[in-house]
């Protein structure tokens, strides 16, 4: 072989791409209060030390995640807002959707409590109270899943905050620690998922005021990102992943996490997803 042969051989296997391994880390997307709880802290160590997978979490509002994950970013989809996830799956960006764990909302605000609604357990009362008392509530804003179920509560209600924007009712656009600090630093009442409110580390004078309505409930998901629609997606270590949470292994690692000894998350994964 000439030397012009060789070193034309040479870059040609430099120009050639290197075979894709078998994915070893995946790309979650994911609503912020399982991040900002810490339960990632606690789960994925565990995952990857039993698979080797590597995984790194992308901690937004549920409506940008599903629509990163709609734009073929992400490999697991982890939110709550269960309408937009079954619409996810219909649409063919997902391959299904499993019910993965619960906790609940909780309405906040100062401890005196202007509004009256200390000890309440009727969101829509306390919501109404709130909205004929004036006193300011701050909104996330920011299509999140907790916004979704704010924005539910309120037209259960009967409110049109949304009418009232920028006088009592403010909007961040905004994540939740973010909106807390927010509404701690305005006097407001806001809406939050029980789990980011134990970890928060700023509470202040504050302190639940309404909670235990049913209508607070507040349910996760998690849906494997479907290759037929994105074929960057890393199927199998996806699935994996999402196996793992699903099994009682990773059911008992969700159910044992706790903060200051509360339980953060309830696991309650079903046969056969739903």
């Amino acid at each position: 072989m000439k030397p012009t042969d060789v070193l034309c051989a040479a870059v040609m296997a430099l120009m050639v791409p290197i075979p894709v391994q078998a994915a070893d880390s995946i790309l979650v997307q994911s609503t912020t209060s399982t991040a900002n709880s810490g339960l990632y802290d606690h789960l994925l160590p565990a995952f990857s030390e039993a698979t080797g997978i590597k995984v790194r979490v992308v901690a937004v509002g549920t409506g940008q995640a599903i629509r990163n994950a709609r734009n073929c970013d992400g490999d697991v989809l982890l939110v709550h807002a269960k309408s937009a996830e079954l619409a996810f799956v219909r649409d063919g960006y997902g391959t299904s959707r499993s019910d993965l764990m619960y906790n609940d909302f909780v309405i906040v605000g100062p401890l005196a409590d202007p509004a009256g609604i200390k000890g309440q357990s009727n969101a829509s009362t306390a919501l109404r109270a709130i909205a004929q008392s004036g006193e300011l509530f701050a909104s996330r804003g920011d299509d999140s899943g907790t916004h979704k179920k704010e924005s539910a509560l309120w037209q259960d209600a009967g409110v049109d905050a949304i009418a009232a924007s920028g006088a009592w009712y403010r909007e961040t656009g905004s994540g939740m620690g973010a909106t807390l600090n927010a509404a701690i630093g305005m006097g407001a009442y806001t809406l939050t998922d029980r789990a980011t409110w134990i970890s928060f580390g700023g509470k202040a004078d504050y302190g639940i005021l309404a909670e235990g309505d049913a209508a607070l409930f507040n349910q996760y998901g998690v849906i494997p990102v479907n290759p037929a629609k994105c074929p960057t997606v890393h199927a199998e270590a996806a699935q994996t992943f999402v196996d793992w949470l699903l099994s009682p292994t990773g059911q008992t690692a969700i159910s044992t996490y706790e903060v200051d000894g509360q339980q953060l998350f309830f696991a309650n994964a079903k046969a056969g997803g739903s």
